[in-house]
């Protein structure tokens, strides 16, 4: 059963989560087991080195984890999460499909793929959730 009952009322939701919000993180769509958040990548969002910073790559992966995991259960937190960097994003936008795996009783387990908008595979996350008792 879903938590949320339209895009707009999990936005609305999401807007008190600052740190996504002050970062341009958005939700662009969202079904019942599935969501896809993005976000702009700015000068601000940068290295040393010029490129991606790690902490924003994870940052939306986590995102994407919290709205899916929300959806399927509020209140949700995250109990254990890991991911893989697989390249630098190149293009101008970040994107995170969440796809719920499972949903038990008091745990979810989402997978969370993330891609830049040319295309490429950016990182893997994997999260369990912990469904607390509201």
């Amino acid at each position: 059963m879903a938590e949320f009952q339209s895009l707009e009322e999990a936005r609305e939701f999401f807007k008190n989560d600052r740190f996504a919000a002050e970062n341009g993180m958005q939700i662009d769509e969202l079904e019942d087991e599935w969501c896809r958040v993005s976000m702009e990548l700015t000068e601000h969002h940068r290295n040393a080195l010029g490129g991606i910073m790690g902490g924003v790559i994870f940052t939306l992966a986590d995102f994407a984890f919290a709205v899916i995991q929300n959806h399927t259960y509020r209140p949700s937190v995250a109990q254990q999460v890991s991911i893989n960097f697989l390249a630098a994003p190149k293009g101008g936008h970040l994107y995170a499909e969440a796809h719920l795996r499972r949903s038990g009783r008091t745990s979810t387990v989402v997978n969370v793929d993330l891609t830049d908008d040319e295309g490429r595979d950016i990182a893997q996350f994997i999260g369990t959730g912990y469904k607390l008792k509201g």
